[in-house]
């Protein structure tokens, strides 16, 4: 079964991304779902801003390295003949933030991709990932990749 089968009704979908290799692979996945159902795709890019500084803070590496996973979703994004809209968000947790997001764009869909979070060896679904899942108004999707070897 596609993952359009799966999610037809998903035609806005909402992916965060940290640069890593999962949060691009839930891009393709997003592009395909979102493509097939001529949805759209919209990639958010969380910076935490500590609560010592203004949420409006000028943070000039973290908004370069911001511009560099959004720049590196959008090549995901061509590879799957797709368009999408990028967005850096400033925020105090990111959490919070891709959840506001997806009520203030009224998605159907957020599609979360992670690593194999271990700490003191045991897997961890880490605060992010726990927050969507227990908040968000809609359908979320999280793809977890295998343990590293």
């Amino acid at each position: 079964m596609s993952p359009s089968e799966v999610a037809p009704h998903a035609r806005s979908i909402l992916v965060p991304v940290d640069g890593s290799h999962a949060s691009m692979q839930a891009v393709a996945l997003a592009c395909e779902i979102a493509r097939k159902s001529k949805g759209k795709v919209y990639v958010v890019h969380v910076i935490e801003v500590k609560r010592t500084l203004p949420l409006d803070a000028q943070l000039e590496s973290e908004e370069a390295a911001g511009d560099v996973v959004l720049s590196q979703a959008e090549r995901v994004a061509r590879e799957q003949h797709f368009k999408l809209e990028g967005e850096i968000l400033h925020a105090r947790e990111a959490g919070p933030a891709i959840v506001n997001e997806a009520i203030d764009r009224g998605v159907d869909l957020i599609v979360l991709g992670m690593s194999y979070p271990q700490r003191f060896g045991e897997f961890q679904l880490g605060r992010v990932v726990e927050y969507v899942l227990r908040s968000a108004p809609c359908e979320v999707w999280v793809c977890r990749h295998p343990p590293e070897e």
